[in-house]
């Protein structure tokens, strides 16, 4: 299959790009490196330099090749970012995604897989252990404006006949996780613990979060080629894990001794969350596969070697 991967230099999008590559598909990724780095990119894929607001040059890409299938991960991701510059994160997460839709319409594109979010469009939820029809109440403009991606591709589903599956991921840690910036708390711990820095923890440590390994997110993502059509489908464990664990898990793999500094929590931040991901299972035949230690000694045997 001829497919496209948007954000193939980020964290998620360029660990499925290898995947596909290493099935044996042909690849094409988009990305503007903003976030993502050319390290990650499989000398296999075929790569542009691309920003999805940029409608003209990312049609001069779907001019090349019919796509059969798209996935689309390139994304403004930083939850704090979006409340400071609320209408830049709209014209990645919202006026990007159009453009590929338009184009996709246009050129006759296959099928649609979009990465969306589970924490951030649920916000705090009711139900902690939140399925597919938790309501979707965002505390945050990035989980809107994921939400609103979301809207608009069921919209061109119904008017232009796109095909597509929708996933709204819980917290996902793993190889190639940027450990700076707007990244998950599993790799800001590793990246501070592994240079012998040290960590903070917001409020009281107690917040909950379901964390998903990126081996489990691409075997989703593979899974959505042939099933899920028309799907809106939470990937997650289903099991809350407290930022205070995750750092006591840390601390024995690192062997630190130090604890962790306690500062004021933020504000605008879910404080417990996990997703129901039995539809996934139902539906594409989906678990997750690895354990959190086993997901956090991959991660961190990664980082050491990057280290080094």
């Amino acid at each position: 299959m001829h497919i496209l991967v948007t954000g193939g230099a980020g964290f998620i999008g360029s660990n499925i790009a290898d995947r596909l590559i290493s099935d044996g598909h042909s690849v094409v990724i988009v990305d503007n490196l903003f976030s993502g780095y050319m390290e990650n990119v499989n000398p296999a894929a075929d790569f542009r330099n691309v920003d999805v607001t940029d409608f003209n040059a990312l049609e001069e890409v779907f001019k090349e090749k019919r796509f059969d299938a798209v996935f689309h991960l390139a994304a403004q991701i930083d939850v704090r970012k979006s409340g400071k510059d609320p209408a830049f994160d709209a014209s990645v997460n919202i006026i990007g995604g159009i453009n590929l839709l338009k184009l996709m319409e246009k050129y006759k594109s296959g099928k649609l897989i979009y990465s969306s979010t589970g924490g951030a469009i649920y916000g705090e939820p009711k139900s902690i252990i939140a399925d597919e029809n938790q309501p979707a109440e965002p505390i945050a403009p990035y989980g809107v404006s994921k939400f609103c991606l979301e809207r608009y591709i069921e919209y061109f589903h119904r008017m232009c006949g796109i095909d597509y599956t929708i996933f709204r991921y819980a917290n996902v840690y793993g190889p190639r996780q940027d450990p700076l910036g707007e990244a998950g708390v599993i790799a800001i711990f590793m990246g501070k613990m592994i240079k012998g820095e040290g960590t903070v923890i917001f409020g009281n440590g107690k917040q909950t979060r379901d964390f998903v390994f990126i081996d489990d997110i691409v075997s989703a993502n593979i899974a959505a080629l042939s099933q899920g059509s028309g799907e809106i489908i939470n990937i997650g464990t289903g099991i809350e894990v407290s930022v205070n664990e995750i750092h006591s898990c840390l601390t024995e793999i690192f062997e630190i001794k130090e604890p962790a500094e306690i500062k004021p929590e933020r504000k605008g931040e879910v404080f417990r969350i996990a997703l129901d991901a039995s539809k996934a299972k139902r539906i594409l035949g989906w678990s997750p596969k690895f354990t959190l230690k086993e997901g956090l000694k991959i991660t961190a045997d990664y980082m050491r070697r990057q280290e080094s």
